[in-house]
């Protein structure tokens, strides 16, 4: 089975920084901030990803997004 993780909320652990300094780095609602990173959104909007990534300072998309491989037993 493959699924998409999107790895905000590992970045802002790792960060020190809550969902709401990311809300108002972005101009996000905090409530899309918080569906992002518990990754219930099931499409996220490109221009989400970009304010994100800009906040965030990352270069590369492999540092926001990861698809996940797992193997069926």
């Amino acid at each position: 089975m493959v699924s998409i993780v999107i790895k905000v909320q590992e970045i802002l652990d790792e960060r020190d920084m809550s969902q709401k300094q990311l809300a108002e780095m972005t101009g996000l609602r905090r409530a899309a901030v918080s569906e992002i990173c518990n990754n219930l959104r099931t499409s996220i909007n490109r221009d989400h990803l970009e304010k994100i990534a800009e906040a965030l300072k990352l270069n590369d998309i492999s540092q926001l997004i990861e698809l996940r491989v797992e193997q069926e037993e």
